[in-house]
C-alpha cells in the first residue's frame, strides 16, 4: 500500500484543498496516533473541515480507489453559518 499511498501524496501535493501525509505510529507520531484513535496499521483516518475528530476511511486501497475518494470526498465543504 505504502506505493500507492506516496503516488496519491505526489498526485495532490499541489492541491489548496486535500493534503495527503503519513504518521508513524512507532516512533514520534505515537502521541498523534493515540489522540485519534489509531490502533492497527495501516489505518487511514480523513478529515474535512471544520471535522476535527477525523474518520476512519473503509474504501479500497488501490490507488485508483484512493484517488477517486480524495477528489470526490475531501476539501472544505459548503456550509452557512448562521
Amino acid at each position: 500500500m505504502k506505493p500507492d499511498w506516496d503516488s496519491l501524496a505526489s498526485t495532490f501535493e499541489d492541491s489548496k484543498k486535500v493534503l495527503i501525509a503519513d504518521v508513524d505510529c512507532t516512533t514520534g507520531g505515537k502521541p498523534l496516533c493515540e489522540k485519534y484513535g489509531v490502533r492497527g496499521y495501516p489505518t487511514i483516518k480523513y478529515f474535512n473541515p471544520p471535522d476535527e475528530e477525523g474518520e476512519d476511511y473503509k474504501g479500497g486501497r488501490s490507488l485508483d480507489e484512493l484517488k477517486k475518494f480524495a477528489e470526490n470526498e475531501l476539501g472544505p465543504g459548503c456550509s452557512v453559518d448562521k
